[in-house]
């Protein structure tokens, strides 16, 4: 059954109560840390979209790039509750948008990579990483050695 949504796509980091950006992630089992890390991340990002039902948060999405040839999409999350809305397909949508002509690059949690594929994202052979902490990330599913 559909609910009766009032969505709000916000692109701006003006008046974002950052408590939530944590929440949201934690809900939906993303890595995330405190509120104000959240907040400089976001303000350093190229580009940035947050999702409301009418107040309440239920979406977000970041953008960082050079904005001539390569960009990164990153934290991108939608409350389990109004996930297959479209609302991811859009956040996506708007932050490809602000960069039109790069070369896309993400990780996805594992068991979301269908959701990318749908959005024409494909696997990359050669896509390696140095995280910071390797063990979460291993234990998380997100590496392979």
């Amino acid at each position: 059954m559909k609910r009766n949504l009032n969505l709000i796509y916000k692109e701006s980091i003006d008046d974002i109560d950052w408590k939530e950006v944590p929440r949201l992630l934690e809900l939906v089992g993303m890595g995330f840390t405190d509120a104000e890390k959240h907040r400089i991340s976001f303000e350093n990002s190229f580009a940035a979209v947050f999702v409301f039902d009418t107040e309440k948060m239920i979406g977000l999405g970041r953008l960082i790039s050079d904005g001539i040839r390569q960009s990164a999409l990153y934290d991108i999350a939608v409350d389990p509750e109004y996930q297959g809305y479209g609302v991811g397909r859009r956040i996506v949508e708007l932050l490809i948008n602000k960069t039109p002509g790069c070369n896309f690059i993400l990780y996805a949690s594992p068991g979301k990579e269908d959701f990318y594929r749908k959005l024409n994202f494909r696997k990359m052979k050669t896509g390696m990483a140095l995280f910071a902490d390797p063990h979460r990330m291993s234990d998380g599913g997100f590496i392979e050695e």
